[in-house]
């Protein structure tokens, strides 16, 4: 029987990747350890792929793709894994933390080929941003700021979920690769802000605050058209073949960026608007929250999310 950490170590034994903390010097993460636990620290540490030098180089990569997907319009999805993912594709029902992903393993099961082409096609074109750090790494792992999304994962780790990805066919590769929080930080960067402003800007989530939303963007001098398309608040993960058209047909043709909150069905999601509208689609997650000013449905602040400038501090 393969050890669920194989793939991973090979990743890292083989030289193509390193572990490396994502050390951006305008974040300041000390309000989220203050908040949390002292082991959320070592969520600092995450994968780089040996073709990169520096963590800010990942925010440039994420930003060139981005800005590749608005100007040539062409399919640039982006996607996060953490525990909630991991348990999903252990086909447990730890996948149900913060909100309802699966109704049973029987729905996880009859998903599964739906996701898995979704992989595919992620993996082929777009960006994978797994959390990857030493406490999550297999098994004997340290229980740390997201375990309060752990509910009957059994041994759902970062390593198992990459396992399962490999034993799907899916690599992870220095081309699709990224650090799930380099996501958060460039989500929140003034970078962004400036590259969506004057474009359409579709909300992929169960509730907006349009105005919270231009608020936030207001902060960096920047005004996208912001619309909303409401999704369901849950089960998109085991639900999505069967929602698909109607949550897509609520997209303006003339969209430029989708940024969604969909929990574990952020994967169909993203692939399938990407791909439909040939655009930009990011799995936003609790950046989400904070834009419609409700970091309180995220359970408070995640790291990489904060600046030492000042923008975007809580309260």
């Amino acid at each position: 029987m393969r050890n669920d950490k194989e793939y991973l170590h090979e990743l890292l034994d083989g030289g193509e990747f390193r572990l490396s903390r994502l050390d951006l010097p305008d974040i300041d993460n000390e309000p989220v350890i203050r908040v949390n636990v002292p082991e959320i620290a070592e969520q600092e540490i995450c994968l780089f792929h040996r073709s990169v030098a520096d963590a800010p180089d990942y925010l440039k990569i994420l930003h060139d793709y981005i800005k590749r997907g608005l100007e040539e319009r062409t399919s640039a999805p982006v996607v996060r894994f953490a525990d909630g993912e991991y348990a999903f594709y252990r086909f447990t029902l730890g996948c149900n933390g913060l909100y309802r992903q699966a109704e049973s393993v029987e729905a996880i099961r009859k998903a599964m080929p739906l996701h898995i082409d979704a992989f595919r096609r992620l993996a082929a074109g777009g960006k994978l941003a797994p959390l990857i750090f030493p406490g999550n790494m297999g098994r004997g792992q340290k229980r740390g700021f997201f375990s309060f999304f752990r509910r009957a994962g059994g041994d759902a780790s970062a390593a198992s979920f990459l396992e399962f990805l490999r034993g799907s066919g899916i690599e992870i590769t220095g081309e699709n690769y990224l650090p799930f929080y380099g996501v958060y930080a460039y989500l929140t960067s003034e970078a962004f802000a400036r590259l969506v402003d004057g474009r359409k800007l579709c909300i992929l989530n169960a509730d907006c605050d349009p105005g919270a939303c231009g608020a936030w963007f207001a902060r960096f001098a920047s005004r996208p058209e912001i619309v909303f398309a409401e999704i369901p608040a849950e089960y998109v993960a085991t639900r999505w073949e069967a929602m698909r058209e109607e949550v897509l047909a609520r997209i303006p043709p003339d969209t430029a960026l989708c940024l969604a909150g969909a929990g574990v069905g952020a994967l169909p999601l993203c692939v399938d608007a990407a791909d439909r509208f040939s655009i930009p689609v990011l799995d936003a997650g609790h950046v989400l929250n904070m834009m419609n000013a409700r970091e309180d449905k995220s359970g408070g602040p995640r790291l990489y999310t904060i600046r030492k400038s000042g923008k975007h501090r809580p309260g």
